[in-house]
């Protein structure tokens, strides 16, 4: 890891179930990141406001509601609005497999959905985040 990377875990809308938000953020904390759980029912106001004043390098949002075509873009819109819009957005949960490309388009970096490796999920982020460092 170039630096110790700011991540952002948010369980965006109505869903309550949150065990699979805080594995990923445990996992992510064990791997050496800087991991800020938002908890649960957060707006995507919330969740713009705390990437901005955390000044993380990537935002992951756990959807099992089925709002992600809703609430992504308006992530996407309002990272855009206050100047985040290069954050690195890293969707995950119940995700139908003829959605997770949409979700590319609209500029989701990754998807991981249940059964993903967590050991994949930190690589993939890891080697994701120092490729963008070594760019800049």
């Amino acid at each position: 890891m170039e630096r110790p990377y700011r991540v952002v875990v948010a369980k965006p809308g109505l869903d309550g179930h949150d065990r699979g938000a805080k594995v990923v953020a445990r996992a992510l904390r064990d791997a050496g990141f800087e991991v800020i759980y938002t908890g649960l029912h957060q707006t995507v106001e919330q969740i713009v406001e705390t990437v901005v004043q955390e000044d993380a390098d990537a935002v992951g949002v756990s959807l099992l509601s089925g709002a992600h075509l809703t609430l992504v873009p308006k992530l996407i819109d309002g990272l855009r609005s206050r100047g985040r819009g290069a954050v690195l957005l890293v969707v995950g949960g119940i995700i139908p497999e003829n959605d997770i490309p949409v979700l590319h388009e609209m500029g989701v970096a990754q998807v991981f959905t249940p059964g993903s490796s967590l050991t994949a999920i930190c690589e993939w982020l890891e080697s994701t985040l120092d490729a963008r460092e070594l760019s800049a």
